[in-house]
């Protein structure tokens, strides 16, 4: 067993009969899912699933879980997903596929949300490895795009995955992956939310419960 499998099988615990569990999306949030129906059909559990994405959606089904909307709910009891960075301290930053707020609705919505991963997840500081990504509307984005770099050393419009128009997120945004100078993540997060234009960021504060990383073998855990 990997260590992103070895993560996966370990949150697996947390799950308990009658909830309704939310379903990550990415390689870590996939093993959590085909581990969770086997789990539920061992145990015979009671289970509803909430997806933060399509991908992770049409994944739920074909794994056979008991899919439902998320009109359908007003709170989920657990949220389990991976990252695309997590600090020691929690701070966590997502938004490299195309449903960060999605996922920042599960994450904020949930009794407990857990970020599993294994440890080239592990950065210093968000925004070491990979920039912020920052949701905004297409109406003037160039206005947008504009204010944000009095604030950002670099913005760039993310092109979609054929490369030969921009990305559209489910709800019909651009993203700009930018590349920050900061010194208080939270002052950060509050200015770019200030801005006129911007949908969401990527920047996930004071959300997860707990992390579990694996590190060839050994499941350490931040809280």
């Amino acid at each position: 067993m990997n260590d992103k499998e070895l993560v996966a099988h370990e949150v697996l615990g947390l799950v308990k009969n009658n909830m309704t569990v939310g379903l990550g999306t990415g390689s870590t949030a996939n093993l959590f899912i085909e581990a969770l129906a086997k789990k539920i059909k061992a145990e015979s559990l009671n289970i509803n699933v909430v997806a933060s994405s399509t991908v992770s959606q049409l994944k739920a089904q074909e794994a056979g879980l008991n899919y439902i909307s998320l009109d359908q709910i007003s709170e989920i009891d657990l949220y389990v997903d991976g990252a695309d960075e997590i600090t020691k301290e929690l701070e966590i930053l997502k938004g490299r596929g195309y449903d960060l707020v999605r996922e920042k609705l599960l994450a904020q919505s949930s009794k407990s949300f857990i970020v599993i991963g294994d440890k080239s997840k592990i950065v210093s500081k968000i925004g070491e490895n990979y920039p912020i990504p920052v949701e905004i509307t297409p109406i003037a984005w160039k206005i947008t795009k504009n204010i944000i770099e009095n604030i950002a050393e670099n913005c760039v419009l993310r092109p979609n995955a054929a490369g030969d128009a921009f990305a559209i997120t489910s709800y019909g945004n651009y993203v700009l992956d930018c590349e920050f100078k900061y010194e208080d993540l939270s002052k950060l997060a509050n200015e770019i939310s200030s801005i006129p234009g911007v949908f969401e960021h990527g920047i996930f504060l004071n959300l997860a419960k707990v992390a579990l990383i694996a590190n060839d073998g050994v499941i350490i855990k931040y809280n």
